[in-house]
Order: C-alpha cells, then sequence, then structure tokens
C-alpha cells in the first residue's frame, strides 16, 4: 500500500511541475500534497523543517503568483488598463497553447495600454514588466517544485 501512496505522491509532484508553467493549476501546493503524501503514507519520512519550508513557500509563491505580474508592470510604469491587460492576457493565452501562455502577458498588457491611450513604448515598457513578472514567477515555482522533486526522490531512493 506504501508504494500506491508513494507513486501517487510523485505524481501529484509531477502534476505540480507542469502547474508551474499552467496558470490554472497551482503548481507548488499540489507538489507539496505529494510530498506530504510521501512522508505522510508512503512510508518515507522526510524532515519536518523541510516539510514547514517547503508548506510556507508554497504558500508564499501561491500569493507571489498573482502579485508579481501585477508589481512588474506597475514597476515598468504600467497602468491599470495594463494589468488588466496582463491578466487577460493569462487567461486567453491559455487556449493558445504553449505560446499563449508565454506571451499572454506581454500581449495583453500592450493592449490593454494602446487602449488606455498610452503610446506604443509606454504600451511596450508596461507590456515587458508583465512578461518580466510572469517569467519570475514561474521561475520560483519551477525552483521550488524541482526541490520538492529532488527531495522526494532522496528519501525514496535511500
Amino acid at each position: 500500500m506504501e508504494l500506491i501512496w508513494t507513486i501517487l505522491g510523485l505524481l501529484l509532484i509531477l502534476a505540480g511541475l507542469l502547474g508551474s508553467f499552467l496558470p490554472v493549476l497551482p503548481g507548488p501546493p499540489i507538489s507539496f500534497l505529494g510530498i506530504l503524501l510521501i512522508h505522510l503514507l508512503g512510508g518515507h519520512a522526510l524532515s519536518t523543517t523541510l516539510l514547514y519550508i517547503y508548506g510556507i513557500s508554497a504558500v508564499i509563491l501561491l500569493i507571489l503568483d498573482y502579485y508579481l505580474p501585477v508589481w512588474t508592470t506597475k514597476k515598468f510604469g504600467g497602468s491599470k488598463a495594463g494589468q488588466w491587460g496582463a491578466t487577460l492576457g493569462v487567461l486567453l493565452g491559455l487556449f493558445a497553447g504553449p505560446w499563449g501562455i508565454v506571451l499572454g502577458p506581454l500581449i495583453g498588457a500592450y493592449t490593454g495600454e494602446l487602449i488606455a491611450g498610452r503610446n506604443n513604448q509606454e504600451a511596450w515598457r508596461s507590456a515587458k514588466g508583465a512578461f518580466l513578472g510572469f517569467l519570475l514567477g514561474t521561475g520560483l515555482k519551477i525552483m521550488l517544485v524541482g526541490a520538492m522533486l529532488w527531495s522526494a526522490m532522496q528519501v525514496i531512493l535511500n
């Protein structure tokens, strides 16, 4: 039975890795559930401190995932229209495949700024901020989920 829980835990961690790229899936929390399954039901003990660090980090990244694109858009001079455009770009990008997910915030922020009456240069600066926020959030999620996967594999293989 422990083998089944361990496999399910690993599948959740891998689903969390996929969720690090897809905005609809909360990657780090899903991976954290996988780590907990491996720890609690899979018969593989992880450090309590490590579990706390992963859990707190997953919650922080869940919050930052929504805040970073808005913050970086604002930092790069974007308006509310650019922030809304970046958000809509992420959502609409889901239907356009991998490139839509990556380019959605950029195109959305750019379009939002143009609609708000900003010139091309200001709109482009705002769009770069939204894109940077998306990349930063995605990178942080991949690093955390990668660390969770590495920790899980260490305890399973030992």
